[in-house]
């Protein structure tokens, strides 16, 4: 059986009673600075295709990177507390190795019993990893039998873990890296429709290949954000203090012609919440969008366009949404993105399809406390942006194809 929707291996295929799996993992977590982990979101991600794998009989070595070590193996970013923490939520003791290749390491994943768990040291302590080094996938797959891939957020990155291993043993999908697959590919292959794309964040210029990939596909796009800017200023309109990308204001006219030659509904704010500093002390204000103050800037989207962003949102079967409608992490400017979270969750009631593609949009569903009222958030930010983009994924074309 295929891994949905890829045409290649997935981890149900596989015969792994007493034999050694090479799961790469995405274990990439925030640490609490005390010896722990602060937000163990991705480890519980990983859990369902490790215990799957531990209950048929497998021997697992399990890898991922942590952070951006720049000069080799650097404490501050040992995968140690994710081992201890590993070990709390699959109920078994997960044994930490020194290093991701080598003697010792070789000697300990030759140890391993069926059920048995090993976690390699951070990938990144060794500088081929990042090179897609061919001797460092030799070492990766020498260790194990069987690859899989469960590391959505790092499945764009052609490195020696995620996608030069693949080369020298039968390499499948987990379980999380298919979830991925599934939702972000219905999205933009087969979606139920009205299909509702609601695209936020700081600058347009981040978001050129995901809209110009969404026309086409899409029945509406919602745009809130900085990013929105760049549209106003395209209309003329005063902007203020804003940020604009005065290098893409063509662009954003010509997105803005397309939409309506195409019959898209491209919805920008229509009010918006201003102040003279980004600051959660600053004084705001809630003024049109085509009237904002010389010396303010648009830091959230106002009431008026949160009520028409939820009834477009409330009408549509299929919602995508990729980045905060402002600077969410400031109460001040938070009342907008939680907006769009609170309506993403009510259309999901409804029975919308609703997917929060990873990055600041993973971090404002949380912190509206919603994420298991949505159906699907991403676990990978640059992952999910360059899938919606149409391009292709190396940790995923790496993988072996389904016979």
């Amino acid at each position: 059986m295929a891994a949905t929707g890829t045409g290649k291996l997935s981890v149900r295929d596989l015969d792994v009673k007493g034999r050694r799996v090479f799961v790469r993992c995405d274990l990439n977590v925030p640490l609490d600075g005390a010896g722990g982990v602060a937000d163990a979101t991705r480890i519980r991600a990983s859990l369902p295709t490790l215990r799957f794998l531990r209950e048929r009989g497998a021997r697992l070595i399990l890898s991922s990177h942590l952070g951006r070590p720049k000069n080799g193996p650097d404490p501050a970013f040992s995968l140690a507390p994710v081992a201890r923490e590993l070990t709390r939520e699959l109920g078994v003791d997960v044994r930490m190795a020194p290093d991701c290749v080598g003697p010792e390491v070789e000697r300990m994943a030759g140890e391993l019993g069926d059920g048995d768990v090993l976690l390699l040291e951070n990938v990144r302590f060794q500088p081929g990893e990042t090179k897609n080094d061919p001797e460092l996938a030799r070492q990766f797959a020498a260790l194990a039998d069987v690859y899989v891939n469960d590391a959505f957020g790092s499945a764009h990155r052609a490195h020696a873990s995620t996608a030069g291993v693949a080369a020298h043993v039968p390499a499948a999908a987990g379980f999380l890296l298919e979830k991925e697959l599934e939702y972000l590919g219905a999205a933009t292959r087969s979606p139920v429709r009205p299909y509702v794309a609601v695209l936020g964040g700081a600058k347009i210029s981040g978001k050129i290949d995901v809209l110009e990939n969404l026309f086409g596909k899409v029945d509406a796009l919602l745009v809130g954000g900085a990013m929105a800017c760049t549209f106003f200023k395209a209309r003329g309109w005063e902007t203020g203090k804003s940020l604009v990308e005065d290098d893409r204001v063509e662009m954003a006219a010509a997105l803005l012609e397309r939409a309506a030659r195409e019959g898209i509904a491209f919805h920008l704010p229509v009010d918006c919440i201003v102040a003279d500093r980004m600051e959660a002390d600053a004084e705001t204000a809630v003024t049109a969008a085509d009237a904002i103050p010389a010396d303010r800037a648009m830091l959230d989207i106002g009431p008026r366009t949160v009520a028409e962003f939820r009834d477009v949102l409330l009408a549509a079967r299929t919602v995508l949404w990729n980045g905060p409608m402002g600077v969410f992490e400031m109460e001040p400017f938070a009342a907008g993105t939680m907006g769009v979270a609170e309506a993403l969750a009510e259309a999901t009631a409804r029975g919308a399809t609703t997917i929060v593609g990873g990055g600041d949009s993973a971090a404002a569903i949380a912190k509206a406390g919603l994420g298991d009222r949505v159906s699907h958030v991403s676990t990978g930010g640059g992952a999910s942006l360059e899938y919606l983009e149409g391009k292709e994924l190396p940790g995923v074309a790496a993988l072996t194809e389904a016979s």
